[in-house]
């Protein structure tokens, strides 16, 4: 098709990506990015296979596996010691391995990247507000009106899109009443390496630690703590104080005493909301959803940036393909059906497992994922979706270069 005039909402991992992408293929791009200054934030995220594909393909992987630290496995144990799931990489494939990673460090080498793309225009302090769609384009609008009008719009801009309410596009969503307390510690003996390790009593408890490489600004290696809240419990947890705490965080790992001595006031540690997006499909006209404004999820399975990146690509493939526009929209939309209802059914299912008030599901869990993970298929399919590739257990895996 001839070269499109393509507005993305957002620069985070999908908007900075699929950017790139449409740019090097001749097409022109705007990014519409509400920040004025954005910079690096967040907690450790694990780079999958999935994920490093991606990055590879445009040219990023090597600054990434410079910053980061290699995991090779999961290992999660019910509190007291004993061993709920033990999911190695190379069980699958001795060639993969995730990346324990800070976001910001993922957030700044495609920021940085995508500011120097010939083909891209970032615009900061866009602020938009929705989408309006006319006989021959789409016009992006903000606060003050008309932003752009474009070819086609890229909805990137997270799990509470500006464009849910205006692309036409039917959507539901809604928050999880469970989220996560983070903490990032500099952990410069590397206490915490090649796992990421998970701590569970019940559904109603979980801690987690994550090896989270190098973080931006940092020289030392960092380690990303996570701790399972419901999110109307927090003003509790604030009022009970750091004293009430950390004892309970060191009956779950011993280890983790050099981390809780580097919080010293409870605004150290951030309080991070899930939400969970559903679309019947990811395109209207002139429209498309990638990332998490397309299918956000509970981190669970750990896959968001995964998946955005994913994304990205298979809608960049998706156009150099298609004769015309809206045969590639459906083509995107097609092609990302089965892996996303892979994993938004799997999340679904195992989310209220490890992060509900139900001891019922709490004692199913710790009942039969230990037999499952002993059953050489279903453990191969837990690693496979660990990783990244599975489409359901009658499809086929993605497959992943090299």
């Amino acid at each position: 098709m001839d070269a499109l005039d393509v507005g993305v909402v957002g620069c985070g991992t999908a908007g900075a990506a699929v950017a790139m992408f449409l740019a090097r293929a001749g097409h022109r791009v705007t990014v519409y990015e509400r920040v004025a200054e954005p910079r690096p934030v967040g907690a450790g995220v694990t780079l999958q296979p999935t994920g490093q594909a991606v990055l590879a393909r445009l040219g990023l992987l090597a600054p990434i596996l410079d910053c980061a630290a290699r995991i090779d496995r999961l290992h999660a144990v019910r509190h007291g010691g004993r061993t709920l799931v033990d999911l190695r990489y190379a069980d699958v494939d001795r060639r993969r391995f995730g990346l324990g990673l800070h976001r910001g460090t993922l957030f700044s080498t495609l920021y940085d990247a995508v500011r120097r793309e010939p083909g891209v225009t970032v615009r900061l302090d866009a602020a938009v507000t929705g989408v309006e769609h006319g006989s021959d384009g789409i016009t992006i609008r903000g606060v003050a009106g008309a932003l752009g009008r474009h070819d086609l719009a890229v909805a990137a801009d997270g799990s509470v899109s500006e464009l849910h309410a205006t692309a036409g596009v039917p959507v539901r969503a809604r928050e999880y009443p469970w989220g996560a307390l983070w903490f990032v510690a500099d952990d410069p003996d590397r206490i915490f390496r090649d796992e990421l390790y998970q701590v569970v009593r019940g559904a109603r408890r979980m801690y987690g630690v994550l090896p989270t490489g190098r973080g931006p600004e940092r020289d030392t290696p960092v380690v990303s703590l996570f701790w399972s809240i419901r999110t109307d419990d927090h003003v509790r947890w604030l009022d009970a104080g750091l004293a009430a705490w950390k004892p309970e965080v060191l009956g779950f790992d011993r280890r983790a005493g050099f981390v809780l001595d580097q919080i010293t006031d409870p605004s150290q540690v951030v309080l991070a909301r899930y939400r969970d997006v559903r679309m019947t499909r990811w395109h209207g006209d002139r429209v498309v959803f990638l990332g998490d404004a397309a299918h956000a999820m509970s981190p669970q399975l750990g896959q968001g940036v995964n998946l955005a990146l994913w994304d990205a690509m298979v809608f960049a493939d998706a156009i150099a393909a298609a004769p015309a526009l809206p045969a590639a929209l459906a083509a995107y939309s097609r092609d990302r059906r089965r892996h996303l209802r892979h994993y938004q059914f799997m999340t679904r299912t195992l989310t209220p497992m490890f992060q509900s008030s139900s001891r019922v599901l709490g004692w199913l869990r710790d009942r039969f994922m230990p037999l499952g993970d002993r059953i050489g298929p279903i453990h191969r399919l837990m690693v496979r979706t660990m990783i990244g590739l599975e489409q359901g257990v009658v499809r086929a895996p993605l497959q992943l270069p090299g």
